[in-house]
């Protein structure tokens, strides 16, 4: 990550607000982007949040949120730099604690029922079917440059997801149907004292809202269909569309949501193997969360 570009992004948001540069303080860093926390010599603060392609479509999902009534930070200034977004937003300080099952489903029943944003990527019965044959793409683009080369279950795994895969996919533009968050977890509702935000929209698109609610526990403990139907239960219970229930490509709403978000998830993994990490060296790494999750899949959408 080139230093003073991410300087020159801060100088160029400061001026737009008309502000001094502040002190910073780093809150997480990745390789592709980072979130900081600012302090102008007034004492006020702000977030400045900075990254590249694919993460740079923030400020356009912060922007449509916001016109939509959700609760998301006021963005402040935007710039461009060399294809790096830099964002000035409000600083909701430090959570006053993490949020729980009934703030996730509160959330996501407010995020799904704004009016779809026309602006954000799509992803529809189409878009899903299509996941398993972009990823073997990536597998054979990999393999071209000798890398995954010894990833046979993998690819078996796709051809299979691949070809079962249209017949899965319906129902995908079953309500809720529209805004998905995508890195939808506690951490992304920001409880403060005086109520609470949806935050980190990097990777926000139209599709099926099954695909927020399947990733809000996240993909590192043990699969568990049961604890996911008790989490689509509460959703409806709180508002909640009742289709939200409603088997899927011949599958149950826990068990489709569940198999399409871990295949979406493998797909997106393995286009930064090729694009946007592109390191041979990260390889060991990423082949054995792919693995993992099309165990999943594979078992999930009974292909």
């Amino acid at each position: 990550m080139d230093q003073s570009l991410i300087a020159a992004l801060l100088h160029d948001l400061c001026a737009l607000v008309g502000k001094p540069l502040p002190e910073r303080a780093e809150i997480r860093v990745w390789g592709m982007s980072g979130v900081e926390r600012v302090i102008f010599p007034d004492g006020t603060t702000a977030v400045f949040k900075y990254a590249q392609e694919p993460f740079d479509r923030e400020a356009q999902a912060l922007r449509l949120a916001h016109q939509r009534g959700l609760p998301v930070p006021a963005l402040h200034a935007t710039t461009m730099r060399d294809a790096w977004l830099g964002m000035l937003v409000d600083d909701l300080g430090t959570p006053v604690r993490d949020a729980d099952d009934l703030d996730g489903v509160a959330a996501a029943v407010m995020l799904h029922a704004a009016r779809p944003a026309d602006g954000l990527p799509l992803l529809d019965d189409a878009g899903l079917a299509a996941l398993p044959g972009r990823a073997l793409n990536h597998l054979q683009r990999l393999r071209m440059t000798d890398r995954w080369t010894y990833c046979d279950d993998i690819e078996t795994a796709l051809e299979k997801t691949s070809a079962a895969a249209e017949a899965r996919a319906q129902g995908a533009v079953l309500t809720p149907f529209g805004w998905v968050h995508s890195e939808f977890h506690p951490t992304s509702v920001h409880i403060a004292k005086d109520g609470w935000h949806l935050i980190d929209f990097a990777r926000a698109f139209t599709g099926p809202g099954l695909i927020d609610l399947a990733s809000y526990h996240g993909t590192t403990d043990t699969l568990n269909p049961i604890r996911l139907r008790a989490f689509l239960e509460q959703y409806v219970t709180a508002g909640g569309h009742e289709d939200t229930l409603a088997p899927r490509g011949g599958l149950a709403a826990e068990a489709w949501a569940l198999g399409w978000h871990r295949m979406w998830a493998v797909e997106w993994f393995m286009e930064q193997a090729v694009h946007w990490i592109n390191d041979p060296a990260k390889d060991p790494a990423y082949i054995p969360v792919v693995r993992r999750h099309l165990t999943d899949v594979v078992q999930l959408l009974e292909v």
